[in-house]
């Protein structure tokens, strides 16, 4: 492999991390986080709740599996993916394979983010990285390769409303019909409520739907500080008072939590992983799950009526509640 171009990331506090740089040659600002998973580099590249995060990654060895063909089912869904586009601003891992092997790979994992115009950043020290986010928490960044920039926080702006659809899309299955609040939606939620015969009609995050004719409103996943959406707020208000099925995942959770009346506040390093141990609390059953969220429920600010379903071990988060 060709020797590769110096790049650094360079942390609000100070902290300069040099490397070697593996994809697109740009300069980017955002919001450092790590995932501890050992795979899926692909799906988590592409998952909208990344929106505006440069990702670290902590499983040492990145990329030696390569990225998979762009195919569409005949939905019209990316078969591999979890959105049309990579959404993280930045990739540093600990060491990357340019050779790949996999009966599945189209592409080098480099070659998939110089195509998206993504930075990436290998030869990083990730265990030292890791560790001063996990002590001082989540922190801004920015990967320079040619030239300096400012700090931005993604957090500040609505990265709901840059992620979602602007038209109503549907997919058509059984009787039974549900509106997906597009915050975010990976393909895969998606895919599973097709699989169970449920015809799933996607609309963007502020959209109102109750000219619609339809059995339930889930809300997806996303990006960013979930008190930002109020106009989904709005809708699950009145949703909420219609008495309309509800349920939701990771940010739509925390907005139905708002709507509700509670309060949400930001995690300090966030759980992005593919082993987070989660409680049920009414059966006592602890479940190894995957998430990605940066945000949370305060369970005590839930109103009165409404309680806890699952809740993280070891934190007061809130990943379910119900009525």
């Amino acid at each position: 492999m060709p020797s590769m171009k110096k790049i650094k990331l360079v942390l609000k506090d100070g902290t300069v991390y040099e490397g070697e740089s593996f994809g697109a040659d740009v300069d980017v600002a955002g919001e450092v986080v790590f995932n501890t998973g050992m795979v899926g580099y692909p799906e988590s590249l592409t998952d909208p709740s990344y929106r505006g995060q440069i990702l670290v990654l902590t499983y040492p060895l990145i990329g030696n599996y390569g990225v998979p063909k762009e195919i569409k089912d005949k939905e019209g869904i990316k078969k591999f993916f979890e959105s049309d586009e990579i959404h993280v601003k930045g990739l540093i891992v600990s060491e990357y394979s340019d050779n790949y092997s996999h009966w599945n790979a189209d592409i080098s994992l480099g070659q998939w983010l110089k195509k998206h115009k993504i930075p990436g950043i290998t030869s990083i020290d990730t265990r030292s990285l890791t560790q001063k986010l996990r002590e001082k928490g989540t922190m801004l960044g920015k990967i320079i390769s040619s030239k300096d920039i400012d700090f931005h926080d993604p957090n500040l702006d609505n990265l709901v409303e840059e992620v979602s659809i602007k038209k109503p899309l549907t997919y058509k299955r059984g009787h039974k019909k549900i509106i997906a609040i597009d915050t975010g939606m990976k393909n895969n939620i998606i895919r599973n409520f097709l699989k169970r015969n449920i015809t799933v009609q996607k609309v963007p995050w502020d959209y109102d739907f109750f000219n619609e004719k339809f059995d339930g409103v889930f809300i997806a996943n996303g990006p960013g500080d979930p008190a930002m959406i109020t106009k989904t707020h709005e809708l699950l208000k009145k949703c909420i008072d219609k008495k309309i099925p509800i349920f939701g995942i990771c940010l739509g959770n925390q907005a139905l939590a708002i709507a509700a009346g509670a309060k949400t506040y930001k995690l300090k390093y966030g759980h992005r992983s593919q082993n987070q141990p989660c409680m049920d609390l009414e059966t006592g059953r602890c479940y190894i799950t995957s998430q990605n969220h940066g945000f949370a429920v305060d369970a005590k600010t839930l109103p009165k009526g409404w309680k806890v379903w699952f809740e993280n071990v070891n934190d007061k988060t809130v990943e379910g509640i119900k009525h």
